[in-house]
């Protein structure tokens, strides 16, 4: 909050020094420290504060002594945010000075041309030390600020990967359900092609003359055929591409709950056709070897 610009000086009393015990305490501190009357009028300065002056090219006198403060911050007129911040730096002190306050608390950026740099001012009120009133301290936070600066940057880049994380997973969530619609696709082609263009012909051949080693190859064929398929059958939820017009009736009402009998008068058969495809399809959907209730099978699959 110390400028080089020149302010008006005023004439002050005489006053008492402060103790060689007091000025070697507070020389013996690394913040930058000021002690201020009632006007405002710095009465004392630490080694820091010196230093500090004469590093930054402070055209007057470095140690700043009867150099009134709050008129150094008043005079900061401009619109941006350093003046802004002096500007209420005087506020502040003023308040303590009142007593409103105890303490005024700031901190502000104060770069030179070669580094950026940040301090914290305290300025905190002298009680009956006539006529030292308020002390005030600026302690360099610069390390602080930079690590403040580096955890934003860092928690900035972590947000921004989080969010591409989270697009790249709602993207391969598409791609993983459009593969599971392709390969649930896929497996109805197989089932659809094995039913439609291989199925025909191995009933055709099975009707014929066959001696008891074309029969065994055949039977082999058709055991293959249903081993490779059963995988894709178990994870159907339709059995329109396995079974026949007239099994498709009789599995919907076994589903049902009809006994064979019910389900022969519906659909005008013998008691014996009904058996035959019941034996169908407890063949086609792999049941043939098990002792699973077939309606209770078929319920499962809705």
């Amino acid at each position: 909050m110390v400028s080089d610009r020149k302010p008006h000086q005023k004439k002050t009393p005489k006053r008492p020094s402060i103790s060689q015990f007091d000025r070697t305490i507070i020389n013996a501190l690394s913040a930058h420290i000021a002690i201020l009357d009632k006007f405002g009028v710095i009465l004392e300065t630490n080694n820091a504060w010196r230093r500090f002056g004469q590093m930054n090219d402070i055209r007057y006198n470095p140690d700043t002594i009867n150099v009134n403060y709050l008129e150094v911050c008043d005079a900061a007129t401009g619109k941006d945010e350093a003046s802004a911040l002096s500007r209420k730096a005087a506020q502040g002190i003023r308040a303590v000075i009142e007593g409103k306050f105890e303490e005024f608390t700031i901190d502000y950026p104060c770069h030179s041309p070669t580094q950026k740099r940040w301090f914290y001012m305290r300025a905190t009120r002298i009680k009956n030390a006539e006529p030292y009133c308020v002390v005030v301290s600026h302690e360099n936070i610069t390390p602080l600020k930079l690590a403040e600066e580096t955890i934003k940057a860092r928690e900035q880049e972590l947000m921004l990967q989080a969010q591409s994380l989270e697009e790249a997973n709602t993207a391969l969530k598409v791609l993983l359900r459009q593969r599971e619609e392709d390969k649930h696709e896929l497996e109805e082609k197989v089932v659809a092609n094995v039913k439609q263009l291989v199925t025909p012909y191995i009933e055709k051949i099975a009707g014929t003359r066959l001696d008891t080693r074309q029969r065994a190859f055949l039977e082999i064929i058709e055991t293959h055929l249903h081993d490779i398929i059963s995988p894709f059958l178990q994870k159907m939820s339709s059995m329109n591409l396995l079974l026949t017009p007239m099994e498709i009736q009789v599995a919907s009402m076994v589903k049902a709950g009809r006994t064979t009998k019910e389900v022969a008068d519906i659909l005008t058969i013998s008691t014996n056709a009904v058996d035959f495809h019941r034996k169908n399809i407890r063949k086609k959907l792999g049941l043939s070897n098990k002792k699973t209730n077939l309606r209770s099978y078929l319920m499962s699959l809705s």
